[in-house]
């Protein structure tokens, strides 16, 4: 496989300075640029287009403009407009590491998958709140490492924001479908219901700006909490227990301050011990005090959100028997 086979797919939405950093980083990767790249302006205001044709000479640019219809339509559009034969789908807020496509073809030529994830990574020009986010969302004490971690490499479930998929895979299971979010790891389990592969490429690594602030994190971990148990009843083949943990862990706090007036202090001993070594792991990750702290209050946001989120969605579908686009209007776009 090489450069001509690949079709980038980006949907925008209202964010033309992303669009510049992210179109800056493809100009600047190693090796040849025969690939395609996919603009989907998805419904926007705030156009990127002019930002495009800066970069039509260095690039081969397709630019589309549709109506607004979420993530995963667009991602299916760029996809069914694309000429590759092989499609990796990257979010508007990430910047490719120069070596990234020779990671991908390298990988895909040696032991070739039909749909791959790839790792998101802080780059040190990032704000301390942004690595502190993305502390929270990687490392395997806050997550379990489900968007990176080794053991996970043969049965990984790519998130779209740094994907690959094939145009055959693509085919036969039809793309994203309209929740979000959550529509990656249901294409995921499709995909092996119908004996695809997916894995991890951990070498194909992107920074994953998120232009976000803590109550905009708080909103999309608990839209996260609250998709799982909808994928759960979609799939119950997938359910695990560890998706309760956040649940668990915020629920255990509460008892813990509660048994705290009762002069009961091993459970917050608990909860201090599992943070403490938190904080210890980020300043050795981070390698900053600043960002540490700020880790902790990430990770406690990240379990309340997501906790709160899973558990009441369980709850709301457990005691109606509604379907999931009734009950839950937000977390689905219509179709156009």
């Amino acid at each position: 496989m090489t450069g001509n086979n690949i079709s980038f797919i980006i949907p925008i939405y209202n964010r033309p300075d992303e669009a510049k950093e992210l179109l800056q980083s493809f100009a600047a990767l190693d090796g040849d640029k025969d690939f395609e790249i996919v603009i989907v302006e998805d419904g926007s205001e705030i156009s990127s287009e002019l930002v495009v044709q800066e970069y039509k000479s260095q690039l081969n640019i397709s630019y589309y403009f549709k109506e607004n219809s979420g993530p995963g339509d667009s991602r299916n559009y760029g996809m069914k407009k694309a000429t590759g034969s092989y499609f990796i789908i990257l979010d508007s807020d990430c910047v490719l590491p120069k070596q990234y496509l020779i990671k991908v073809l390298n990988n895909l030529n040696n032991n070739y998958v039909d749909c791959f994830g790839g790792p998101d990574a802080a780059h040190d020009s990032f704000s301390n709140i942004q690595k502190a986010i993305n502390f929270a969302m990687t490392s395997f004490i806050s997550t379990g490492g489900i968007r990176g971690k080794a053991s996970s490499i043969n049965k990984f479930q790519p998130r779209s924001f740094n994907m690959g998929i094939s145009k055959k895979a693509f085919e036969a299971t039809g793309g994203f479908g309209r929740i979000h979010p959550g529509e990656d790891p249901d294409l995921s389990i499709r995909l092996w219901k119908l004996g695809f592969e997916t894995r991890l490429i951990t070498e194909a690594y992107v920074y994953h700006k998120r232009r976000i602030s803590w109550s905009k994190f708080y909103k999309q971990v608990y839209k996260f909490g609250s998709v799982r148990p909808i994928l759960n009843k979609w799939h119950p083949h997938t359910k695990k227990i560890t998706y309760w943990f956040p649940t668990l862990f915020c629920l255990g706090f509460v008892i813990s301050l509660v048994a705290l007036f009762l002069e009961i202090t091993l459970l917050m001993y608990l909860v201090f011990g599992y943070l403490a070594l938190s904080f210890i792991i980020a300043v050795f990750k981070t390698k900053s005090l600043v960002v540490a702290v700020l880790s902790l209050l990430a990770i406690l946001i990240q379990f309340f959100g997501y906790g709160y989120g899973f558990l009441k969605s369980t709850i709301k579908l457990q005691f109606s028997n509604g379907k999931a686009e009734e009950l839950f209007p937000n977390l689905f776009f219509r179709d156009i």
